[in-house]
């Protein structure tokens, strides 16, 4: 069982920080798609993650197209806010990828556009002002309902 990762050019080190923390408890695999809105080695990100990066499994990607190059036959989710199919609805397979966006915009509408069908969301109210949940909680939401459907195998 393989659960992998995606972020899609993170912009926030100390969100991705903290997702760094959530890939090492789950066993999950980080991917970074560049570029970043920051460095790898700022001290933000790196006070985030802690002392947990060097425990971290991690593939980072300079562009999309060298992502997918990488990545031929993945099974991937795209997690966005503008979909029906809400992501607990989702049967995991035991070899996925599940993708977030950049905190700004999200995943890039053609991208989304031609994987309609793999794309899931995390339900919320209906506030003009509330575009979406922060990306670090998002993708511990989304990890944690994979992992209950796996039944936390090889967790305790």
């Amino acid at each position: 069982m393989s659960l992998n990762i995606v972020l899609y050019e993170p912009e926030i080190p100390q969100n991705t920080g903290n997702i760094v923390r959530t890939c090492v408890v789950t066993d999950s695999i980080l991917h970074i798609i560049g570029p970043t809105g920051f460095s790898m080695d700022e001290k933000h990100i790196k006070r985030a993650g802690l002392d947990y990066w060097e425990l971290l499994k991690m593939h980072y990607y300079k562009d999309y197209d060298e992502f997918k190059e990488n990545n031929k036959d993945a099974i991937i989710y795209y997690c966005e806010t503008r979909t029906n199919t809400i992501y607990s609805e989702v049967a995991y397979e035991e070899e996925c990828f599940i993708m977030f966006g950049k905190e700004t915009t999200g995943i890039p509408k053609s991208i989304l556009d031609e994987n309609a069908e793999s794309c899931v969301r995390i339900p919320m109210l209906d506030i003009k002002k509330a575009r979406s949940l922060n990306l670090s909680n998002t993708v511990a939401i989304v990890i944690y309902e994979v992992l209950r459907q796996w039944n936390f195998v090889n967790m305790k």
